[in-house]
């Protein structure tokens, strides 16, 4: 008898309208549920939260903002977290204007030719991109230092020297 009784009175306990938090959400992000930067699917209508007295509270879950907390602070409130779609045509790296090598680096200075190629370690002096020209120091194997060169990077950690 008393577990019919506590049944009954679960059920007649008044519930969040799920719509309701739908439009908050909606509002915290300033976009519309499926829009980028907005819920990526409506409340689960299957969830029975209880009746918040106040209204719930938002926030950001991460710095990345890719999920929302929602949470009533009464006695007993819930918390579920609302995935938030995000941009998936993000911006691509420009490579050219990425850093391939850093100063300090080291790399190895490759001289190409018709039908060879030969290469030796060496050290970047300065940072640059795919395509652009930086100075390079030869390793050597006894004390004295090489005499820097200008080689242009070719890939990351890989610079080349022009034939003349």
């Amino acid at each position: 008898m008393i577990p019919a009784l506590l049944l009954l009175a679960a059920a007649a306990a008044p519930s969040q309208d799920l719509h309701q938090l739908d439009v908050m959400i909606a509002q915290f992000t300033g976009a519309s549920i499926g829009e980028e930067g907005g819920a990526v699917q409506p409340v689960d209508k299957r969830l029975r939260l209880t009746a918040c007295s106040s209204s719930p509270e938002f926030s950001w879950h991460n710095e990345k903002q890719t999920t929302l907390i929602a949470r009533c602070t009464d006695a007993g409130g819930w918390r579920i977290y609302v995935p938030i779609r995000q941009n998936l045509a993000a911006p691509v790296a420009d490579p050219a204007n990425t850093v391939a090598v850093s100063r300090g680096d080291a790399v190895s200075i490759a001289v190409m030719g018709g039908g060879f190629s030969v290469s030796r370690p060496g050290e970047a002096l300065e940072n640059g991109a795919i395509g652009e020209w930086i100075s390079v120091r030869p390793a050597t194997q006894d004390r004295r230092r090489a005499e820097p060169i200008r080689a242009r990077i070719l890939k990351p950690g890989v610079v080349t020297l022009a034939l003349k």
